[in-house]
């Protein structure tokens, strides 16, 4: 147990760290910016259908490919991936629609 308090301690202190700005030994990855026009373009869908795929709000994908925002976190990483493997990720998001629990019925 001591061992795992010290691992999450040594962990919270380098986010601390890196957060203040300061040098760390840990590894940070940050996803590069990405064009989601260009992206939703190769995929060959409307805004309306992209937007419908990937979960993502017709509004917020209107906002990413004019500029007034920029994709953050788990949908700049979605995204990522999407410009990679469509295909993989479509498939991925079929299935699980396939695998969905019954709605309940009163």
């Amino acid at each position: 147990m001591n061992e795992v308090f010290e691992s999450i301690r040594q962990g919270l202190q380098e986010a601390i760290e890196y957060a203040q700005g300061q040098p760390v030994n840990a590894q940070v990855h940050q996803p590069q910016a990405i064009d989601v026009k260009a992206v939703r373009e190769q995929v060959g869908m409307t805004q309306t259908a992209f937007a419908a795929a990937f979960g993502i709000s017709l509004g917020t994908l209107r906002h990413w490919e004019r500029g007034d925002r920029k994709p953050q976190g788990p949908a700049l990483v979605l995204l990522q991936v999407v410009a990679r493997e469509p295909q993989a990720v479509l498939r991925a998001l079929a299935s699980g629609q396939r695998h969905s629990a019954p709605s309940a019925r009163a």
